[in-house]
């Protein structure tokens, strides 16, 4: 569990990433967990998009990316999700203590 303090510096980090996933029609799949997963244990922190065309509700996809992928929701501003998970194998982003 982040602490507020994490939280904000992950978000700080965040700001300058683009999107690199898109949430479409289709929802949340397990081939789209899975790829998530690989690209968060290389980057740690990234950005999905949630595209106009999905049907879910916002708070209920961001909920089922970051359960699906271990992942914490940092943060879900518009239709933007930002998920942190630290990597076993590289750890780049050290947090501050909380």
């Amino acid at each position: 569990m982040l602490t507020g303090k994490q939280k904000r510096f992950l978000r700080s980090k965040a700001h300058h990433l683009d999107p690199i996933f898109q949430v479409g029609k289709g929802g949340v799949s397990e081939t789209m967990l899975k790829q998530l997963e690989d690209v968060l244990e290389k980057r740690e922190l990234i950005k999905v998009s949630i595209l106009q065309n999905n049907e879910d509700d916002k708070h209920e996809v961001a909920e089922a990316l970051a359960e699906g992928t271990g992942a914490e929701l940092v943060q879900l501003i518009g239709l933007t999700v930002v998920l942190y998970k630290p990597s076993v194998n590289n750890r780049q982003i050290q947090l501050p203590k909380s």
